[in-house]
């Protein structure tokens, strides 16, 4: 009997479930795709020869089976990778934060560019990126912030599906009007970057002016009664990035696995500081110290990453427990252990379709 989970989305990929799942692990990304998922890796921050490289590898893992990427294409970046001419603008009032967070944390001197500051977020790299993409046998091509129609047409014309994410009404038109072909409405409950409206206030509005387009939920999405809840909005599918975060696929490291673990409700914040635009974390003295009303403002993409990419490198590499963070979602307040992506995803079926068979009868 077929699992009532199933949607055209399902049928548009071959497989079981229109589970979506955002991780910038690849074993996150094969344990989805054996279980009946789609996996999409999340590759804005690697250079396009990683990106052919990951994606090589996924594809030799999974065989046959659908699997994407997301990238970050945002309007307004630089036109070249040029970190030094970044360097010289970042102003001295920031540069001197840094280095107050540095000494105050007693954090190490980098090692090497951190995974923000290693390039420059530009339209050099993005096109870069998108060409290795393009290059790839990779089934989708998912969109995080921005919908650029050339890249829609490009990825379209190599037969990947397009995907975009949004967080209002007013992105999600342009998303459409590029010619996106599922159109991911991510509330404000997300991890990462996150709009204002609520999921339950947008998945509705969204659906209503897709024009027929399938619609996936993302926002808070954490349990199989989520999905349920989604799929009563209108949904077809849902997109999942926090719970992975505690799989160990993930490899998450334990000092931030503990923070994860012991986050409630209430323990995760919106910050500029990461990337100069909204991102939902789990609070830390990261988010505190640049929340201060002493703090600089962050500065816009990509100024924020270049400013502070390094020390957050450095902070992963030290382990420095106070400022260790990580993009989460709402969500994280539903697990208390260390789990597999396939015990996640049993859970997200089976609990789904009872919650389906209840709300039938």
């Amino acid at each position: 009997m077929a699992s009532p989970l199933r949607t055209r989305v399902s049928e548009m990929f071959g497989v079981e479930y229109p589970i979506f799942a955002f991780a910038h692990h690849e074993d996150v990304i094969v344990e989805t795709v054996k279980a009946g998922g789609v996996g999409i890796y999340g590759g804005t921050r690697k250079t396009p020869q990683e990106i052919r490289a990951v994606l090589k590898n996924i594809r030799s893992r999974v065989g046959d089976r659908p699997f994407g990427i997301d990238l970050v294409i945002p309007k307004g970046m630089p036109a070249e990778n040029n970190r030094e001419e970044i360097e010289a603008q970042l102003p001295a009032e920031h540069r001197a934060f840094v280095d107050h967070l540095y000494q105050k944390y007693n954090v190490g001197r980098p090692k090497r560019a951190g995974l923000r500051s290693r390039f420059v977020r530009s339209e050099e790299v993005a096109a870069q990126q998108l060409e290795a993409v393009l290059e790839s046998d990779a089934n989708v091509l998912a969109l995080g912030i921005g919908t650029p129609t050339a890249a829609v047409e490009a990825a379209r014309a190599d037969k990947k599906t397009v995907v975009s994410l949004v967080g209002s009404p007013r992105n999600a038109r342009y998303a459409i009007d590029a010619g996106a072909d599922i159109i991911v409405a991510q509330g404000y409950d997300a991890g990462g970057h996150t709009g204002t409206i609520g999921t339950f206030s947008l998945i509705p509005q969204i659906v209503d002016i897709a024009g027929g387009r399938p619609v996936l939920a993302a926002g808070g999405v954490a349990t199989g009664r989520h999905i349920a809840a989604a799929y009563a909005l209108g949904a077809e599918g849902v997109w999942v990035g926090t719970p992975w975060l505690v799989t160990r696929e993930n490899h998450t490291e334990p000092l931030l696995l503990k923070k994860l673990l012991a986050a409630g409700p209430e323990d995760t914040v919106i910050s500029r500081a990461d990337s100069g635009k909204t991102l939902r974390q789990v609070k830390s003295a990261w988010s505190e110290e640049w929340g201060a009303p002493d703090a600089p403002t962050p500065l816009k993409m990509p100024y924020q990453d270049i400013l502070i990419g390094d020390l957050l490198g450095a902070i992963d590499d030290y382990q420095v427990e106070p400022l260790i963070h990580t993009p989460a979602g709402q969500g994280i307040a539903q697990f208390r252990e260390e789990t597999s992506v396939a015990e996640v995803m049993r859970s997200f079926v089976s609990e789904a379709e009872a919650a389906m068979a209840r709300l039938s009868r």
